[in-house]
């Protein structure tokens, strides 16, 4: 079975949660017997194929971008062609010219949408934007939720109750690399014996600024790790709230998020708009082990991290997440148990084995039931049809 996944960016040059996601599930359906390429748009102005975690990868330069949104004209025609050479086309929404090419190139392969957020921020460009998004997802055969939660909230997809079904995300946890003895004694050098961890990219919907405010007159302390648009706002805002216990780590590698999600005593994840649709950091601290203090938004956060079970799911205030913080910190004993159940629960339904076993089933559903799996190995990966 031959899937082609098209998302306007990937691996190497951005490692965001989207890209993750694909990246897991092209492992893993790989295992089963999928032969998977990725079809993505680049900012350097050289593209090509490269292999990535054993899966190709081509790559096209971006001409322009708005809102955004990275356009490529060139990518019509090769995604012509490459849809025109595979039994799936797997889309990855949101990007509204991902829509555009759909169209242009005319693609009539089965298709299925991995259905990732809703467009929350651009509202105004989403009036003009909303007719080709209904005729898209109008236009392709399956249409993918990744939380029951995402599901049952998100306007957009009430629309669509006959093609759209739940396939969460899962992440391989021999894909992450271990943290060595060495990061780890660098963090302890650095770090109180315990502490409260975030992870992720500064972005304005990540609610920082309610952690932050949370903190004023706390002596907790607390590891923000990752870099973004809004790392200048955020110090200056912990500077005014005069946070003495609060260390921005910047970006940081895979083996030294390994080795801080080991030393944390909790994961901190405050997320207060709907542009979180779920949280791939959250999934990382459930496999870890880690008690989570989330925000109720309605979205797959909450179906990562239940209410009293995994954690604490509290409204997206100060006053919330303060005595959230409050509560594990005084717990101990609450914070290890609900670490606990967070693994359990990542094992029980989070793990990439599910989500690939899921979307094979969903991809056979669409090309009928006499078409059987592709024995691993068995085909080759597909040559590049434009070089440039």
């Amino acid at each position: 079975m031959r899937i082609l996944h098209f998302y306007k960016t990937y691996y190497p040059d951005t490692w965001g949660g989207i890209e993750q996601v694909i990246r897991q599930l092209c492992n893993g359906t790989s295992q089963l017997g999928a032969v998977n390429r990725i079809l993505t748009l680049t900012a350097q102005r050289q593209g090509g194929e490269l292999v990535v975690d054993g899966q190709s990868v081509l790559r096209l330069p971006q001409d322009f971008e708005i809102a955004s949104t990275g356009f490529a004209l060139r990518a019509i025609p090769v995604l012509a062609r490459l849809a025109a050479q595979v039994d799936v086309v797997h889309y990855h929404f949101p990007w509204p010219f991902m829509d555009m090419a759909h169209f242009m190139a005319r693609v009539k392969t089965p298709s299925v949408v991995t259905y990732h957020s809703d467009i929350i921020r651009q509202k105004n460009l989403l009036r003009l934007y909303r007719p080709l998004r209904d005729r898209f997802l109008h236009s392709v055969d399956k249409i993918v939720a990744t939380s029951p939660n995402y599901l049952a909230s998100s306007e957009v997809l009430k629309s669509y109750p006959d093609k759209t079904e739940m396939i969460t995300y899962g992440l391989d946890q021999a894909s992450y690399p271990q943290a060595t003895p060495e990061n780890l004694q660098a963090w302890r050098s650095r770090l109180a014996p315990r502490f409260f961890l975030f992870v992720g990219v500064l972005r304005y919907y990540k609610g920082l600024h309610i952690l932050l405010e949370a903190l004023r007159g706390l002596d907790y302390p607390v590891v923000i790790a990752g870099g973004g648009p809004e790392e200048q706002a955020l110090k200056q805002l912990a500077g005014t709230l005069g946070l003495k216990n609060l260390i921005f780590t910047g970006v940081v590698s895979e083996p030294d998020k390994a080795a801080l999600l080991q030393l944390s005593y909790a994961f901190v994840f405050p997320s207060h708009l709907r542009s979180e649709a779920f949280g791939i950091s959250l999934l990382e601290a459930a496999m870890a082990g880690k008690p989570m203090i989330t925000c109720e938004i309605g979205t797959g956060i909450s179906y990562v991290n239940v209410d009293g079970e995994t954690g604490l799911c509290v409204a997206p205030t100060p006053q919330a997440v303060r005595a959230a913080l409050t509560r594990l910190w005084q717990a101990p004993g609450l914070a290890s148990d609900m670490g606990q159940r967070a693994v359990a629960r990542y094992q029980a339904v989070f793990t990439a084995q599910h989500m690939a076993q899921k979307y094979m089933t969903l991809y056979s559903s669409l090309l009928g039931k006499q078409r059987a799996f592709v024995p691993a190995g068995s085909a080759n990966l597909l040559k590049a049809t434009e070089k440039n």
